[in-house]
């Protein structure tokens, strides 16, 4: 469970009482404004709100492994209305598929993740 600050509580799934917590952080630097969580392949995902930045987490140290970049993938043309932010995470894992919307974004997108290379 995410509360938009850096701390991640995990719950008993099925009391919902908390059984630990976690602070998630990029090197020395705490991560804010987490939001709509996604467990994938043993990683939390987690979007930042209001960037186009997903921080992939480590559940066991709230470290931040890896960042997905999602600039560009919604056309200008939708981002007119200040509210239309990145604000949904969804993974299918019998299919390995992985799926983002926001906000008063028109559409849903089936992303892939692709290494970054180097410049």
């Amino acid at each position: 469970m995410s509360d938009g600050t850096p701390e991640i509580r995990v719950l008993d799934s099925v009391t919902l009482t908390e059984k630990r917590r976690f602070t998630v952080h990029d090197g020395e630097t705490p991560i804010n404004q987490l939001n709509e969580l996604e467990f994938v392949d043993g990683e939390i995902y987690a979007n930042v709100w209001q960037t186009d930045r997903i921080a992939r987490i480590s559940p066991k140290s709230g470290a931040v492994v890896g960042w997905i970049d999602l600039t560009g993938l919604l056309s200008p043309m939708y981002r007119l209305e200040p509210g239309a932010v990145l604000n949904g995470i969804a993974y299918d894992s019998n299919r390995k598929r992985l799926f983002v919307t926001g906000k008063l974004w028109p559409s849903i997108f089936e992303i892939r993740l692709v290494p970054k290379h180097p410049k």
